[in-house]
C-alpha cells in the first residue's frame, strides 16, 4: 500500500505538473534525454519544419546545459485527459521566448507530450506560482464536430480529446506557423490560444 501511495505521489496528476516535472528532469537528466523520455512515439517538433521527435531526438547529446522553462497557462479537456500548456523559457545564453506542448494523459496515468512547438520573445514571460488553468465545458453539445482531425496534409497537424472538448491545430504556409488551441464552453467553441510563428525570424 505505501508503495502504492507514493508511486501515486511520484505521478503527475495534471498537465502543469507533468510540464514542471519535463522541465525539472531536463534540469537533472539532460536536456534532450528529458525531451526524449517524455515524447510519445509520434510526437512532433518543428525545426522549423515538422519533425517526428523520437526521430530527431535519437542519439542526440545533451547541451551542457538545458534550457529552462515554466507553465504559464494550461487548457484542459472535459475529461482532463488532453491538455495544452503555454509558458515561456531562457536559454543559457540568456536569450528568451515561449513554447506551446500538447499532453495526452495515458492509461497508467503517465503524461506524454504529442506536439511542442515556440518562438523566441523580446521580453520574458512571467513566472506564475498559479498557472492559469481553463478546463472545457462537460455540458451541453458541440454544435461542430472537433474531434475529427483528419487530414492527409503533411502541412497541417491536429490533435483533439476523445470528448470533443478541445481542440489544437497547426498548420503551415511557406514560411508561417500558427498553432492554436479551441476549446468547448458549453454553449460555444472558444478559441483560447494563438500563436503565429515567422520561421524565417527564429
Amino acid at each position: 500500500m505505501l508503495a502504492l501511495l507514493l508511486l501515486q505521489a511520484a505521478t503527475p496528476q495534471t498537465a502543469v505538473e507533468a510540464e514542471r516535472a519535463f522541465a525539472r528532469a531536463a534540469q537533472e537528466k539532460g536536456q534532450w534525454t528529458a525531451f526524449r523520455d517524455y515524447a510519445a512515439p509520434d510526437a512532433v517538433m518543428f525545426v522549423p519544419q515538422p519533425i517526428n521527435a523520437q526521430a530527431w531526438l535519437k542519439d542526440r547529446k545533451d547541451p551542457p546545459k538545458s534550457v529552462e522553462w515554466w507553465p504559464t497557462e494550461s487548457y484542459v479537456s472535459c475529461s482532463g485527459t488532453v491538455a495544452v500548456n503555454t509558458g515561456g523559457w531562457i536559454r543559457p545564453d540568456g536569450s528568451v521566448g515561449y513554447f506551446s506542448t500538447v499532453w495526452s494523459k495515458q492509461k497508467d496515468g503517465s503524461w506524454t507530450w504529442l506536439a511542442d512547438h515556440g518562438a523566441p520573445l523580446a521580453t520574458p514571460r512571467e513566472k506564475p506560482s498559479h498557472p492559469k488553468t481553463v478546463r472545457a465545458s462537460c455540458g451541453g453539445k458541440p454544435e461542430i464536430d472537433m474531434g475529427g482531425c483528419l487530414s492527409d496534409d503533411d502541412r497541417t497537424g491536429c490533435y483533439a480529446a476523445e470528448d470533443q472538448s478541445l481542440q489544437a491545430h497547426w498548420s503551415r504556409d511557406g514560411g508561417t506557423r500558427v498553432f492554436h488551441v479551441t476549446i468547448w464552453t458549453g454553449r460555444e467553441w472558444k478559441r483560447v490560444l494563438e500563436d503565429v510563428v515567422i520561421e524565417d525570424a527564429q
